[in-house]
């Protein structure tokens, strides 16, 4: 199991007296805390990236990351004549 490093010292001190406190490792004493985070707020900690599982939520997450184009005209029985030239 590789070890736990904390870039802030200012952290690492913190969660190291916390851990000797309260007789744990770092590791678990981080484990509990995210533990109590998620369940204070749940919503806070999911991940935006991630589809929702519920299958029209998908559908709204996927439409609001791939619009559709904007339309560019109506094409209407006019428009098809003069493609495929027929006579007006």
């Amino acid at each position: 199991m590789a070890s736990l490093f904390i870039k802030n010292p200012m952290i690492a001190g913190r969660v190291e007296r916390l851990a000797k406190q309260h007789g744990t490792s770092k590791t678990a004493l981080i484990d509990r805390a995210l533990d109590a985070l998620e369940r204070i707020e749940p919503a806070a900690f999911a991940d935006p990236d991630m589809p929702p599982d519920d299958p029209l939520e998908w559908m709204k997450w996927h439409r609001a990351r791939n619009p559709l184009p904007p339309k560019v005209r109506e094409a209407g029985k006019a428009f098809f004549d003069r493609m495929w030239g027929e006579p007006d």
